[in-house]
């Protein structure tokens, strides 16, 4: 139950995690413009707006959403679920801290992380984070193996790099074009005399404070006293929720004469068209043509058309003589005109105050002199879609694809394992006829080759031939010391074990030179070798040291690869049965569940390095006596089920051969392990 409890806990953060990592970039790209005005706000509160060009803070803008959407993304559908919860636990680390600043300090007034589809206090934001900060937390603690993948490893890609593509593509049509989805109170269909009125159920209650006789009292309308009363004070009280107006900045002022033409502009009940500029000196001059057309034909029919802008006059007189520009300009606050439309210039069409169209200076409306009259041509009328319905049509572009992939993906890993239970039942009860459930593997000896870097480029090399294609037995690579702990860190979750090719017979001491089983142990490695034939003749192993390396080794966790065989001289004397027995006591005082954690590995040392190779026929009838011995010595479970490698100079064209001998279970691959074109070519022997 603790388990159930901790996985629901795990995948509830998760997705908790995810839905605000996608929301969050998603807005960001939907407006990268809005983005970038944000980033410059900030840059301008801590004094470093010179680093915040227009370029820089859209570039940088749309970076951090694709990351945000990469993250959430990741950890929606189970992505490399340890790096994500990592990545996503170092962002919120980086983030919570400073949300807390800005807070305590209010440089600016909201945090801009929902853009403006979701507006949030600069407190509000705090809490959030730290609501996502508990939740990484939680997943990078637990949540290594109880993330629910919904997608298999092998597709993954697939959908990681479609939905980036199509959240770059959504930023770049907001670049190109207007945001898909427009959160602002400007939108098309928005009346903007409304958005102008504050909201709510508040009522606005004044009393006055009047005096009598050296005597002060308070009135309200209702009971205003008589005119011997004097007027001392008053004061507005709000009762219930003031909602504040969604525009509260829009004041047109005529450039020449400095009337404000707001209410009239607003009230007109015909057409009006505005040309946006926040900038003129920024503004795109390329479309000059299309504005005075459309101003032209606002002459012929009887439309108003005026040019807002923030700039000052001699920004204007110079846009005027650059342009030809005859209509008249108005001038309005900056951030207003940059919330009214994306688009430096953008082009706003109103019909008594509600906002009937809008264009980027990218797609200007096709008019002229000639064109008919708004009145009778669809571009006067009103076309809401609303911002749900766009949206919902966003979403099922990306979403669709998206469940069609995932549909698929699961019904081939759900027909794969049927698949591979009705594989793995024959395979049990072909075992079970043949009475062995042994391990078919085939390890590398790298003795003492390869310096580091050789080392790591092999083992990457071998990584990804067997990610390509699984192998039929379990692959290890037993390495020299100085590969172990970084070799360890290339083989973590894949088919590859690693192994060290020796350990020392003491647990730890003042042993110059010597690395213990624990230390093996300590670097990820999961096999050692002992007992092999070099280490025989050369540093005199004997049966009792052995024992003590072996013991050693099984006590740490490590798996014994255990190397018997015999000499030329040995072999021609028909001493090998003789000479491997006496070479397994090292093992004869282990239990049954010991020896399960031991393989064997057969290398006749006539054979190793000389290009020799003993026959199928020889491998075989030398392992059958080897398994007799261990059934007479443990048992004949304990027979059956130990696994005995051949190690005798190995290699592509010969090993199938000798891995179809019914007591062979593989190979101790020495110099053919050196190369992983051979390597995995004796690996693909058991296919």
């Amino acid at each position: 139950m603790k388990q159930k409890l901790l996985w629901l806990l795990v995948n509830l953060c998760r997705f908790v995690v995810a839905a605000a990592f996608i929301f969050s970039g998603v807005t960001k790209m939907i407006d990268p413009h809005g983005v970038e005005y944000k980033l410059q706000d900030y840059a301008e509160a801590f004094g470093l707006a010179s680093l915040m060009p227009s370029t820089v803070a859209i570039v940088a803008g749309m970076l951090l959403a694709l990351v945000e959407f990469r993250l959430g993304f990741c950890a929606f559908f189970g992505i490399y679920r340890r790096i994500t919860a990592r990545i996503l636990l170092v962002f919120m680390l980086l983030f919570t801290p400073l949300t807390l600043y800005l807070a305590l300090t209010n440089p600016v007034t909201d945090c801009g992380c929902f853009g403006e589809a979701l507006v949030l206090t600069n407190w509000q934001t705090f809490g959030k984070n730290i609501i996502l900060l508990l939740c990484t937390i939680v997943m990078v603690v637990w949540g290594r193996t109880r993330q629910l993948r919904i997608i298999s490893e092998s597709r993954q890609w697939i959908i990681l790099i479609y939905s980036q593509i199509f959240v770059l593509c959504l930023g770049f049509y907001a670049l190109w074009r207007l945001p898909l989805v427009d959160f602002r109170p400007f939108h098309i269909g928005a009346n903007i005399p409304e958005q102008m009125q504050d909201g709510g159920d508040a009522e606005f209650v004044t009393t006055y404070l009047m005096e009598k006789d050296g005597k002060q009292q308070w009135f309200g309308l209702e009971d205003y006293p008589d005119s011997t009363w004097t007027y001392v004070d008053s004061k507005t009280e709000v009762i219930g929720e003031l909602i504040p107006a969604a525009i509260d900045n829009l004041q047109m002022y005529d450039q020449t004469t400095g009337e404000d033409l707001t209410d009239m502009v607003l009230a007109d009940e015909g057409y009006t068209f505005l040309l946006i500029s926040p900038s003129l000196e920024d503004a795109d001059d390329g479309h000059m043509d299309a504005y005075n057309r459309i101003y032209d034909f606002c002459q012929a029919n009887d439309y108003r058309f005026l040019c807002l802008t923030s700039s000052n006059d001699s920004c204007v007189v110079r846009w005027q003589e650059m342009t030809g520009a005859e209509y008249p300009f108005c001038h309005t606050d900056n951030l207003t005109l940059k919330t009214m439309v994306r688009s430096n210039p953008g082009l706003l069409l109103l019909k008594g105050g509600v906002v009937i169209g809008k264009w980027p200076f990218t797609d200007m409306p096709d008019i002229d002199e000639d064109s008919p009259r708004l009145e009778q041509s669809e571009l006067g009328r009103l076309h809401v879609e609303g911002n749900a319905k766009m949206a919902l049509k966003f979403f099922l572009w990306f979403i669709i694809p998206l469940l069609v992939v995932t549909f698929l993906d699961r019904v081939w890993w759900g027909t794969s394992i049927v698949i591979n239970r009705m594989r793995k039942k024959h395979n049990i009860v072909k075992q079970l006829n043949k009475k062995t459930m042994r391990k078919k593997i085939v390890a590398g000896n790298w003795k003492m080759n390869l310096n580091l870097q050789e080392g790591v480029a092999l083992a990457t090399e071998l990584k990804e031939a067997l990610a390509a294609e699984k192998p039929n037995c379990d692959v290890i690579i037993c390495t020299p010391f100085i590969h172990l702990a970084t070799v360890a860190g290339i083989t973590e979750g894949t088919v590859i074990g690693l192994g060290a090719e020796n350990c020392a017979d003491k647990e730890k001491g003042a042993y110059t030179g010597e690395v213990s089983a624990a230390q093996v142990k300590s670097t990820g490695a999961q096999y050692v070798i002992l007992g092999h034939s070099e280490r025989r003749t050369y540093y005199g192993e004997t049966v009792e040291i052995l024992k003590e390396k072996v013991d050693l080794a099984l006590a740490n966790g490590l798996k014994v690869i255990f190397c018997i065989g015999e000499v030329l001289e040995e072999r021609e004397a028909g001493k090998q049965n003789e000479v491997v027995a006496a070479q397994l006591e090292s093992l004869y005082h282990l239990s049954e569940e010991q020896l399960a954690n031991v393989i064997l590995a057969y290398e006749p040392v006539w054979a190793i390095g000389t290009g020799k190779t003993a026959t199928a026929e020889q491998a075989q009838e030398i392992h059958e006596f080897i398994r007799g011995i261990i059934a007479g010595n443990f048992s004949e479970k304990a027979a059956e089920e130990i696994s005995i490698l051949y190690g005798g100079s190995c290699k592509p064209s010969n090993a199938k051969e000798i891995f179809s001998k019914p007591d062979v279970d593989g190979g101790l691959i020495g110099g053919a392990a050196l190369k992983c074109a051979d390597f995995k070519g004796i690996i693909d022997a058991w296919n």
